[in-house]
């Protein structure tokens, strides 16, 4: 595993917070989904995590929030323990997630969805919960939706929802599931705009097929396959390494390569 640092970028450079895992193991069986997989992100960094199907990616974001529990390792938050927490408590403490397809409550308004995720995802009282939301429509571009239904959003509103959502939980860490997913070129670059404004104040990873996205974002990108980390390293060294080619181009065929890198 080739691990290439620079400065600001290494494992463990979390002086302004942010998430480090060590050691992180979960096997079902025989299948194997994290094998000893290390990471850290610092608050105002993005790592990006690419990797074939099947290579462990979802199942990293699991584990991270606690949807599915370690068999060993570490998971800490700003110095905390989160190993032995469950997904409410880990949401409680920072710990948010926009996920690929969006499933906002259809018949409620884009504002109510805001609000719900502040009132039970970070637990605030009525008057924060209702600051909280709004304050996320805004960052997010929403706010003159906010009266909206959900399910009436355009694909594109429903993806700024989703990380609407996310910022209502007051988020340390905002785990990004191929939210770019299903986008329209333009539209791909609106969001990785707003990304790039929201990254500032959070610790972000960003599991992308889209290449040119995490491209724009990340300040590392981390290479998973069969649960184990193969390399991190800089975005462009990443992408155009040995490795990644091999695993895209060799052994899985162009066709599921990341767009952008076939």
């Amino acid at each position: 595993m080739r691990n290439t640092t620079g400065p600001g970028l290494g494992e463990g450079d979390t002086a302004s917070g942010g998430l480090v895992v060590r050691g992180l193991c979960k096997r079902y069986g025989a299948i194997v989904v994290a094998d000893q997989v290390a990471l850290s992100v610092a608050r105002g960094q993005c790592l990006g995590v690419i990797g074939p199907n099947g290579a462990g990616k979802s199942s990293l974001f699991n584990l991270i929030t606690g949807v599915a529990r370690a068999d060993a390792g570490s998971i800490r938050l700003d110095g905390v323990e989160l190993s032995g927490l469950g997904p409410a408590a880990r949401a409680r403490r920072g710990v948010a997630r926009a996920f690929q397809i969006p499933q906002p409550f259809a018949h409620l308004s884009t504002y109510e969805n805001a609000l719900a995720a502040a009132s039970f995802g970070a637990g605030l009282s009525a008057a924060a919960a209702a600051a909280q939301a709004w304050d996320a429509l805004e960052r997010t571009g929403l706010a003159p939706r906010a009266r909206t239904p959900a399910g009436q959003l355009t694909l594109l509103d429903r993806k700024r929802l989703e990380l609407a959502k996310g910022l209502a939980a007051r988020p340390r860490v905002l785990l990004l599931d191929e939210i770019a997913g299903g986008l329209t070129e333009p539209e791909v670059h609106q969001l990785v705009e707003l990304v790039q404004r929201l990254k500032p104040g959070l610790a972000l990873i960003w599991i992308e097929h889209i290449a040119q996205a995490l491209m724009a974002v990340a300040d590392r990108i981390m290479v998973l396959n069969f649960g184990c980390k193969l390399l991190e390293d800089r975005p462009q060294a990443a992408m155009h390494s040995r490795e990644v080619q091999e695993i895209y181009m060799g052994v899985l065929g162009e066709s599921e390569a990341p767009h952008g890198l076939a």
